[in-house]
């Protein structure tokens, strides 16, 4: 199973003074097959000039990574056909290695 955030929040205040719409989120694999127990991250700080508009959290991955690489080390599709078909224009996205165990 999939699941990633919907709702973010913002470091810093927004424009009316709140924290919600925040651009940074979190995406979770579950299930057996999923080589648990970790998170990864590339961790920006929340120092001002690593914020994204100086109130956000930076995205530092695509959700392709996570579910190219399911599709591909999990289910076994094609790596081509994934970046052809089912996303195209997402060979930027580099896959996430080691997500899931070996059968």
């Amino acid at each position: 199973m999939f699941m990633r955030t919907e709702f973010g929040r913002t470091v810093a205040m927004n424009g009316t003074g709140g924290t919600d719409h925040g651009t940074g989120g979190a995406a979770f694999l579950l299930g057996g097959a999923v080589a648990g127990g970790r998170v990864i991250a590339d961790w920006p700080g929340l120092s001002h000039a690593a914020l994204l508009d100086g109130r956000d959290l930076r995205p530092t991955a695509s959700l392709y990574s996570p579910l190219k690489s399911a599709l591909i080390h999990h289910l076994g599709i094609e790596a081509g056909h994934v970046e052809r078909m089912v996303f195209p224009n997402s060979t930027a996205s580099r896959l996430s290695e080691g997500l899931f165990r070996r059968t």
